[in-house]
């Protein structure tokens, strides 16, 4: 490794924000250039490269933009930043770890990791909750008495302590966080839903969500012994309030006064709002207009239940997207970060990247960074999610008699047109492209295990046989967050007036609910998140004691021995298992990298996670498809050999594969039996060199499949016989 320092950079091709930089717009013209300069690789990864996923968060601020249509009264929400509308009319929501649904996901992704049930058992909808203004709430009210605490100590510490100076540091932070919502009406929303509720069903009990004319009273013993709650008088004196009182009362100045200052066109009922939400006063409004109030929490309810509806509907694809590079990190599950994966992200849509005038600069990019004789910035990996995959033609119906799934615009995927015109530029570069089918409920665990994989064989029929077969790797199945069936999320229910107040309807029709219509994320994302995981011999070793620190995981083998139930994804478990129809299936034609969410058990502990039972690229063998790790190690003795014998430099090629103890492959021999060994027991490297044609041809022996490379002697060497 300290020739090739690392084995698992990544180049996701995706678009994540049209209104960042892209590896097209960065590479620019290449008319007469070969490769580019170092400064302008160094401009690439400054833009393009992540390390972490909150690098990647940082970089690429993934955002959805909001308008309002005054002909239709709604909410619009869009991934691509409006054209011709003017720009104090339109929001950026930044989809960020603040954002409520990705926060839901989040918390459902590793709240089911931890419990390691599968989807049929799994409670989804105690986490869909989250979404709903209760619950966005419960947020804020987290944040109110964090606010107050920090407030309160703030003010029992002289002017200039230094730690009064830090508590208020931390103060401006929350108040920053705080003040982003004033000019949002879609997120006050949910405030002033809660506010109404609060306020008109107080003192109803919790049960019933109604409520009776309220009248704060004193529970008294009256001349008689008897117990009597009268009213009580309203207290005119404030020298006996207490220091919290106080304490509220100047953070509700402090309130106002920033609301006044950060809104653009203020509202007294917002200001007032913001004070009651964020500080509220022990005085209880007494008088209250129910009629008025009903009205507007019923028509705020609606609205928000709509807006959050179009927003969710809208925000999925690039959630998804958001996900999937979550995944791909989360796969680097260890303590000693060593060879840590990265991810460079091309920021533009493959159809665009692909195109004949755009594949110079791609393939600038790339002669660039793989072919060199410097490793820091090599490419081993791509990953492309969601390609289209046809279902089959549903029959027409020429009447509808109930209701059925709404015709919904199609979320356009990647064509394998694309995929094939890309792939045969990665080739050329050694990349091994890692690529999914559109992330869908057809795609997932549950649709392979009544179904099985043939669709997917068949769709890639067309990538099977051709040169750059080897490095296209099919991912299957796809991983579900929230299934179709249980994405259901409750909103609230419709107030309705009573004769004594105000109360929240039992009745069905009055529930509001959104469906958010299931959540997926590719398995390409994590297949290249695992494998790129496993390349750093830090990772290896919490799994394995004979690991060689100084190896790459180039030849790790998932598929041998138990490798696959201790080098597992982060992934829980969907469903029971695969029928063993469907893996006799699989293991007789030996298809793609394939995701197993199957009951096994590794030294009597059971294993909770899903993991990979197949890793296999579309390159065809005698038995069905080759070994991915195959071809990263003819690619990894390839740039070694590149390297050390000045390239191909016949001499030097002689030497790399002599018995000279000193020589490469006598190293790479005496480095057998670790899990990492470059060679291993039952392979074996030899070289023939035809001197008429100048090739070197290199016989690479894995457990007795022969894989063949050719390199082409640097001309001048001096060929003996």
């Amino acid at each position: 490794m300290e020739i090739i320092s690392q084995t698992n950079r990544t180049m996701l091709y995706e678009e994540i924000n049209p209104e960042k930089l892209d590896i097209l717009t960065l590479v620019g013209d290449v008319k007469g250039i070969d490769s580019l300069s170092d400064e302008k690789i160094k401009e690439i990864n400054e833009y393009l490269l992540v390390k972490n996923f909150d690098e990647f968060l940082d970089k690429f601020s993934p955002t959805v933009y909001s308008f309002y249509n005054a002909a239709n009264q709604k909410v619009m929400y869009t991934l691509k930043k409006p054209e011709g509308i003017q720009e104090d009319c339109i929001s950026e929501i930044v989809i960020d770890q603040h954002n409520d649904f990705l926060k839901m996901l989040f918390t459902l992704i590793d709240t089911k990791r931890s419990q390691g049930i599968t989807n049929v058992d799994f409670k989804f909808e105690n986490l869909l909750d989250m979404i709903s203004p209760k619950k966005v709430m419960d947020d804020i009210r987290q944040v109110r008495k964090e606010i107050h605490y920090l407030y309160g100590e703030y003010e029992k510490l002289d002017e200039g302590d230094p730690k009064k100076l830090d508590y208020g540091d931390k103060l401006n932070l929350l108040f920053e966080d705080a003040s982003r919502n004033y000019n949002n009406v879609m997120a006050m929303l949910p405030l002033a839903i809660e506010d109404i509720k609060t306020r008109l069903l107080l003192g109803g009990s919790q049960e019933e969500n109604q409520t009776e004319i309220l009248q704060i009273g004193t529970l008294t013993i009256g001349e008689k012994g008897e117990l009597k709650i009268i009213e009580a008088p309203k207290n005119e004196n404030t020298d006996l309030m207490v220091i919290d009182e106080n304490c509220n009362n100047g953070l509700s100045a402090i309130f106002a006064e920033d609301y006044e200052a950060v809104t653009e066109t203020s509202s007294s009922y917002v200001k007032d709002l913001v004070v009651r939400t964020f500080s509220p006063l022990p005085t209880v409004q007494t008088e209250v207009d129910i009629e008025t109030e009903i009205q507007n929490y019923n028509v705020y309810l609606e609205f928000y239940k709509n807006a959050k509806d179009e927003f969710v509907k809208t925000v999925k694809p690039l959630v998804e997207k958001i996900l999937g590079v979550k995944m791909f990190f989360d796969q680097y599950a260890t303590k000693n970060k060593g060879m840590q994966p990265t991810l460079l992200i091309t920021n533009t849509k493959l159809d665009m990247l692909v195109k004949s005038n755009n594949i110079p600069r791609l393939a600038a990019y790339l002669n660039t960074v793989n072919s060199k004789n410097e490793f820091s910035d090599t490419i081993w990996f791509g990953i492309v999610p969601s390609i289209e995959l046809e279902s089959s033609g549903k029959s027409r119906v020429s009447r509808e008699r109930f209701k059925g799934n709404e015709k919904t615009t199609k979320v356009d995927g990647n064509t394998m047109e694309s995929l094939s015109m890309l792939l045969d530029v990665m080739k050329d570069y050694k990349i091994q492209v890692f690529f999914s089918f559109m992330a869908v409920e057809e795609t997932t665990f549950n649709s392979i295990a009544t179904s099985g994989i043939d669709k997917f064989i068949d769709k890639c029929t067309i990538l099977t046989r051709k040169d750059y077969s080897e490095f296209a790797i099919p991912c299957v199945p796809n991983f579900t967050i929230i299934p179709k069936d249980k994405s259901g999320v409750v909103i609230d229910s419709r107030m309705l007036k009573t004769e004594n107040g105000a109360q929240l309807s039992k009745e069905k029709e009055d529930i509001l609910k959104l469906w958010i219509e299931g959540v997926y994320v590719g398995a390409s994302y994590v297949a290249a998140g695992i494998v790129a995981a496993y390349q750093c011999p830090d990772y290896l070793k919490e799994s394995f004691r004979n690991v060689k620190k100084d190896y790459p995981g180039v030849r790790f083998d998932i598929e041998a021995e138990d490798h696959s139930l201790r080098i597992v994804t982060t992934m829980a478990k969907e469903i029971s298992g695969f029928t063993n129809n469907i893996k006799d299936a699989i293991n007789r034609r030996n298809f793609g990298f394939v995701f197993s969410s199957e009951s096994a058990q590794l030294q009597g502990k059971d294993i909770k996670r899903i993991t990979v039972y197949k890793a296999r690229s579309l390159a065809m063998e005698e038995d069905g498809f080759d070994s991915v790790f195959k071809t990263q190690v003819s690619t990894y003795i390839e740039r070694m050999l590149r390297f050390q014998t000045g390239d191909f430099k016949y001499d030097n090629i002689v030497k790399f594969f002599s018995n000279n103890p000193s020589s490469q492959k006598s190293k790479w021999v005496m480095g057998k039996g670790f899990v990492n060994s470059i060679i291993q027991d039952g392979d074996d490297i030899g070289y023939l060199i035809d001197d008429k044609t100048n090739l070197c041809q290199i016989d690479l022996v894995f457990n007795g499949n022969v894989k063949n490379l050719e390199v082409m002697i640097t001309k001048g060497s001096a060929v003996k016989a």
